[in-house]
C-alpha cells in the first residue's frame, strides 16, 4: 500500500519506518528542510534503540522516502496520516493548529479519495474539526459536493513508549481503529496486517471512542505513577519501607509491577500533556475531574522531592525556598547522572532533571550533568553556562562535586563502583530519585543515602 505520513517527528518516523519495513510504501512529509536533507543522508533526529538501522535500510531500499513537497505526499498515498504535535497551548488544553494545518493541505491538493488518519494525540472532537476543515476546503475548490473526491477521518491513536517505540510498533498489544466507514476500516486492516498475524490485536470502535481511548491510557499510567508516590511520602512519614509495599502489591494480579515504581516523578512528552489536555476538556463539557487534577499535583510536588532531599540534607532547619531565596547552596557542586525523562530516550520535556537544576542554580550550586544520549538535548537547551558542566562519562560529573543526584534509571548507573565514587565525591551522599540501590549497602559502605519512600531511620 502507498501511505503518506504528514510530521517526522518521534510517532511519524518510527510509524512510517516500521510500515515500511513491513513492505508498505511510505513517504514522509514535514516542513524542516534540514531535517529532511539530515534523514536522507542517514542523520536521525532523534535518539531511539534500533529505529536508525531501519531507517537507512528502507530508505535505501526505496520503499521510505522523504520530503518537504505536500502536494508530491498528499498525491502519493490514499491513506494519509497526520503525526505533527499537538504542543500544550497556554492554558494546558492541546494546540491543533498543525493537526488542522495539515488537514487544510491535505484537503487543497487532493484531487482522488483519501483516507485521512488522525495518529497525532488529539482531544476527542478532533476527527470532526478535521472533516469540517477538508470539507470546506473542498467545497471552496469544487462546484457540486458530487464532483469531490470522498474521503473519510479514522482515529488511529499510537501506544509508543520511547526507548521501545520500535518494538511496541513491530508488536502492538492492540491496534485501535475509530471510525465510521466499512471502507476505511477494510483499508486500515489491509495496511495493519502483517501485524495483526499472531492474534486479533484489531479493535474497531467509533471515531471519539478511539480519541479518548489514549488519554485514557496515558492518564491511566500516569495516575499509577503519582499513587504510587503519593504511597511513598505517606511511607516516609510512617517509617515503612515503599520498596517493600511496592512487592506487597505488585503481586496482587489486579494490580501487577508496571509502573508502580516510586521515583521523582514523570515526564515526557505524552504524559505530563495529555492529563493536562484531558483536564481541559473535562473542565469545557463541565465535569470537573477530581483524580487527574490531584495526579498532576502529586507530579508537580514530587519533582521538587531531590532538591528537597538536597535541602534536608545541608539545612534541615530551612524549608527549600528559603534555601532558594538565601541562595544557600552557593559554592556547592551538584553531580546529576540522568537528564532524560526516562531510560533508552534522549528526550528531556518535562524531565525532573530540569525542575532540580533550576532549583540548584536558583539557590547558588552548579551542577556537573551526565547523560548517555541526552548531552546534545541538554546544550540545545541550557547553551553555555557558567553553573553547568556537560561531562563526557559519569565519573567526570562525580569529580569535586558535592553530592550526587540520580534523576534518570539507565542502567549503566545500576552497579557503579561505590568506593571509586566516594574518592571522586567531596562527601559521600547519593540522592536517588529512582531507588536503584540498596539501603543497607549504602549504609555498610558509609554513604549517606536518600532515596524515594524509605524513611530517615533507614537513611541514617
Amino acid at each position: 500500500m502507498k501511505v503518506t505520513v504528514f510530521g517526522i517527528g518521534y510517532v511519524g518516523l518510527v510509524q512510517g519506518a516500521i510500515l515500511a519495513d513491513a513492505g508498505h510504501d511510505v513517504c514522509c512529509i514535514d516542513v524542516d528542510q534540514n531535517k529532511i536533507d539530515n534523514l536522507q543522508k542517514g542523520i536521525i533526529p532523534i535518539y531511539e534503540p534500533g529505529l536508525s538501522s531501519i531507517v537507512e535500510k528502507n530508505y535505501a531500499e526505496g520503499r521510505l522516502t522523504f520530503s518537504t513537497e505536500a502536494e508530491f505526499g498528499v498525491n502519493f498515498g490514499e491513506l494519509q496520516f497526520i503525526a505533527v504535535g499537538t504542543p500544550p497551548d497556554e492554558d494546558g488544553s492541546a494546540d491543533l493548529k498543525y493537526v488542522l494545518k495539515v488537514a487544510e493541505t491535505i484537503a487543497t491538493h487532493m484531487n482522488s479519495s483519501k483516507i485521512v488518519i488522525d495518529k497525532s494525540t488529539v482531544p476527542v472532537g478532533t476527527a470532526d474539526k478535521v472533516q469540517a476543515m477538508i470539507t470546506n476546503v473542498l467545497n471552496e475548490r469544487f462546484l457540486s459536493r458530487e464532483s469531490q473526491p470522498k474521503f473519510s477521518v479514522v482515529s488511529n491513536p499510537e501506544f509508543l513508549k520511547e526507548g521501545s517505540a520500535v518494538s511496541d510498533c513491530k508488536r502492538p498489544d492492540r491496534i485501535v481503529i475509530g471510525t465510521h466507514s466499512k471502507y476505511a476500516e477494510d483499508l486500515m486492516r489491509e495496511l495493519y496486517e502483517p501485524f495483526n498475524r499472531n492474534h486479533e490485536k484489531i479493535i474497531v470502535m467509533d471515531v471519539k471512542s478511539a480519541e479518548l481511548t489514549k488519554y485514557a491510557a496515558n492518564c491511566m499510567l500516569a495516575t499509577k505513577i503519582s499513587f504510587m508516590n503519593e504511597m511513598a511520602n505517606i511511607a516516609e512519614k510512617v517509617g515503612a519501607d515503599i520498596e517493600q509495599v511496592r512487592q506487597g502489591i505488585g503481586s496482587d494480579s489486579r494490580i501487577g509491577f508496571q509502573f508502580i515504581y516510586p521515583g521523582c516523578g514523570y515526564g515526557g512528552s505524552c504524559f505530563p500533556k495529555d492529563v493536562q489536555a484531558l483536564v481541559k476538556t473535562s473542565d469545557a463539557i463541565g465535569y470537573e475531574s477530581q483524580i487527574l487534577k490531584a495526579v498532576e499535583a502529586v507530579n508537580y510536588s514530587q519533582k521538587n522531592k531531590l532538591f528537597e532531599y538536597i535541602c534536608q540534607h545541608y539545612f534541615p532547619e530551612l524549608n527549600h525556598q528559603a534555601v532558594i531565596e538565601n541562595k544557600s547552596l552557593t559554592g556547592k557542586t551538584v553531580a546529576v547522572w540522568g537528564l532524560a525523562f526516562k531510560p533508552n530516550t534522549d528526550d528531556m520535556r518535562e524531565a525532573p532533571s530540569r525542575v532540580l537544576m533550576d532549583s540548584l542554580w536558583q539557590a547558588g550550586a552548579k551542577v556537573q550533568a551526565f547523560d548517555p544520549e541526552s548531552m546534545e538535548e541538554a546544550q540545545r537547551i541550557y547553551g553555555n553556562r557558567n553553573d553547568l558542566g556537560l561531562m563526557g562519562t559519569k565519573e567526570a560529573a562525580l569529580n569535586g562535586a558535592d553530592l550526587l543526584v540520580i534523576c534518570t534509571e539507565w542502567q549503566s548507573f545500576k552497579a557503579p563502583d561505590f568506593d571509586n565514587m566516594k574518592s571522586l565525591l567531596n562527601e559521600a551522599v547519593i540522592v536517588d530519585g529512582r531507588n536503584l540501590f540498596n539501603v543497607q549497602r549504602m549504609q555498610q559502605k558509609g554513604i549517606k543515602y536518600y532515596s524515594i519512600g524509605r524513611t530517615p531511620k533507614q537513611m541514617n
